[in-house]
């Protein structure tokens, strides 16, 4: 099994949104039992709380399930339970590199530097485009899907 961390800075909204997107386009491929999926936050602001509503709006309207979840930070002791650590942009780079200590292994890449057209995913939070953030979720799970 292939396992991915997704992450951004609180886990309410693009980490939470690329986990549910990657496990039902996996699940659409027949391929669900090939991943373990999970979602964490670099920062500590957002622990304990469900994703953002503007998440679970947009997921609920173009068909993608939602389960439970509430927000958790990684930490440096489960860098090696993952082989793919997904950050949405460079914010969320420099937190993991805080809370890692580095990438010894290469697991951390960026989820749109999957895709054809690299950079970061713009953070909803700040912009309440859920459906731009979308976009970007799906182009850069879709990617990655393909490429493992």
């Amino acid at each position: 099994m292939t396992s991915i961390l997704f992450i951004c800075h609180g886990n309410i909204c693009r980490s939470t949104m690329a986990q549910f997107v990657f496990e039902e386009l996996a699940r659409r491929a027949g391929r669900k039992d090939e991943f373990i999926v999970d979602s964490a936050a670099t920062s500590r602001e957002e622990i304990g709380n469900p994703p953002h509503h503007g998440t679970l709006n947009k997921l609920r309207e173009v068909g993608i399930p939602t389960r439970r979840h509430r927000a958790r930070q990684i930490t440096r002791a489960e860098y090696g339970d993952w082989d793919h650590i997904v950050y949405m942009d460079s914010e969320n780079e420099w937190g993991l590199n805080r809370i890692l200590h580095g990438d010894p292994d290469g697991r951390v890449s960026r989820l749109l530097d999957w895709t054809d057209s690299p950079g970061d995913v713009a953070d909803p939070w700040y912009t309440g485009d859920f459906d731009a953030t979308y976009r970007d979720v799906l182009a850069g799970c879709e990617a990655m899907l393909a490429k493992l």
